[in-house]
């Protein structure tokens, strides 16, 4: 109940009305949820989540990259060192893509950090130098002198004390040029640490020293614990048990104080073996007991934290897939209503393209019916003119042909008269009139002008009757004309008699039925 309390606390303090996390803000939220982490690391998960949230809607990469590294610190201090991982990776890939290299190296030093949690010690010297090489590029001085701590740290416990004490002195050395005091005590930590290793006492008494005034400069009580507990282990492994024993028991009233069951299980273990070593084996067992009790509500805790963050992590990953699942009901609503509205959008745009289609045809067949009838109109013309030319035409060979006629009779007279002297240019001049009283030019033009006027007609005779002669074309033209039969009998040159003997044999030849006459045949076709 305490932890949904501080949930609901944090959640008033760092999630204002706005669905935007500010970035003034964003480092007092996140300090705001690293403090709350240390007590209630689910409640502070759920703030972290939440922050997320409001990043990744605001666009806001670095922000979501931040909450998802503090995230995955919740994970790593708990143990759930698969999701931590992924929560690191996904915030280091975030730190790149904006191209944030202290973010990201910090990022990586915390992947170096899992590995090496994990006993994967290469692994972890590959992050560190990794994070290494990004603070050098950007000369970020706190960041290098962080992992030189690493490094060092890296190398003490593969007992490589040189290597370690190397590195560390490297990273005092930045601290020191930055000023960064609090930087400097950690250092001065891990030097006590590495020469407590090596049993030179005095020399690790100075640097836990040194480290424990810093901490006291800054007010850090807790940091300042693990340090006083150091001093009076490495003051009882001198054999000075009563300097010992006050350091060990202010490391425990500093625990019980502030809650911490680590540090206070560590003092009671310390002053456990400093009784042992007086003597005192009942006050030993009771510190001892002590201890033990400690580590057992240290794992009980631990339980019931990993137990509460799982289930937080089940809820929210079921939260998320509901959330999906209606996401994605919500995006197939919209492919659906989108796919009705393109197809209403095409139907209209179909019907709109066949009227328009439509209108163009009757628009095309409209232009089309008035170019047929100005073609017809222009044809009738034609066809009157050709008409009017081939009446014009036949008037002109029966009004040549009647004049030759004519002549051929008065020479003829002449002829019979016995004027010798005349008679044979006469007869030669006849002779030539008689050769051109039916000229074959005059009929060529006139059966080009009828065959213009009477195309069909020739077209018809062709294809039933092949066999029919030029004189019988020539007298089926005459009587399409209806011209009478002396008319007939002037164009081609013939007697009356000579063309009623045409006509029978013309008859014949057709099969025209008895009581039909040439003229009816003709106007049929």
């Amino acid at each position: 109940m305490k932890g949904v309390f501080q949930f609901i606390v944090l959640c008033l303090f760092i999630f204002p009305a706005t669905v935007t996390v500010a970035q003034d803000s964003l480092p007092l939220q996140l300090a705001a949820a690293g403090k709350l982490s240390n007590q209630s690391p689910d409640a502070a998960f759920l703030a972290l989540r939440k922050m997320h949230d409001q990043a990744v809607n605001a666009h806001d990469e670095v922000a979501a990259g931040k909450c998802l590294q503090q995230m995955g610190r919740i994970c790593f201090t708990l143990g759930h060192y698969a999701k931590s991982l992924e929560y690191y990776q996904q915030a280091a890939t975030l730190f790149a893509t904006t191209r944030r290299k202290a973010e990201e190296a910090a990022t990586i030093n915390d992947i170096g950090l899992l590995y090496y949690r994990n006993i994967n010690k290469k692994g972890a010297k590959a992050q560190y130098d990794k994070a290494l090489a990004l603070y050098r590029d950007i000369n970020d001085k706190a960041g290098m002198a962080a992992t030189y701590g690493y490094i060092g740290h890296h190398y003490e416990k593969q007992q490589q004390y040189d290597s370690a004490f190397y590195f560390q002195q490297l990273a005092l050395k930045q601290y020191q040029g930055i000023h960064d005091t609090f930087g400097m005590a950690g250092i001065y930590e891990n030097l006590g640490t590495i020469h407590e290793d090596l049993e030179k006492y005095d020399t690790a008494l100075y640097y836990f020293q040194n480290a424990l005034r810093l901490y006291e400069l800054h007010h850090e009580r807790v940091a300042g614990i693990e340090i006083i507990n150091n001093i009076g282990d490495v003051l009882r492994k001198t054999g000075d048990y009563k300097r010992s024993m006050p350091f060990s028991k202010e490391a425990l009233a500093i625990a019980q104080q502030t809650n911490n069951k680590y540090q206070e299980a560590a003092a009671g273990k310390d002053i456990a073996k400093t009784f042992n070593l007086l003597g005192r084996n009942d006050s030993a067992y009771y510190y001892m007991e002590q201890s033990r009790k400690c580590l057992a509500e240290i794992y009980s805790e631990q339980n019931n934290q990993q137990m509460n963050f799982l289930q937080i992590i089940y809820d929210t990953n079921k939260k998320n897939d509901e959330i999906m699942q209606l996401e994605n009901s919500h995006q197939m609503n919209r492919i659906i209503y989108t796919a009705v509205v393109i197809v209403v959008l095409l139907l209209i745009l179909l019907c709109l393209l066949t009227i328009s289609r439509q209108k163009l045809k009757i628009s095309q067949a409209q232009a089309v019916s008035e170019r047929n009838a100005e073609l017809n109109r222009v044809q009738k013309d034609q066809l009157e003119l050709k008409s009017k030319q081939l009446a014009t035409h036949t008037l002109d060979v029966i009004q040549r042909n009647q004049f030759l006629d004519e002549l051929r009779n008065t020479l003829s007279l002449l002829v019979q008269e016995e004027k010798r002297d005349q008679k044979k240019q006469l007869q030669q001049l006849v002779l030539k009139i008689n050769q051109n009283v039916n000229h074959e030019k005059q009929w060529k033009e006139f059966t080009g002008i009828f065959e213009q006027v009477h195309q069909v007609f020739f077209d018809k005779l062709n294809a039933l009757y092949s066999d029919l002669t030029t004189n019988d074309i020539k007298l089926l033209a005459l009587h399409k004309m209806n011209m009478d039969s002396k008319d007939m009998a002037t164009i081609l040159g013939i007697s009356p008699d000579s063309l009623r003997v045409a006509r029978y044999r013309l008859r014949k030849k057709l099969n025209i039925p008895e009581g039909d006459t040439l003229n009816t045949f003709v106007q049929g076709l």
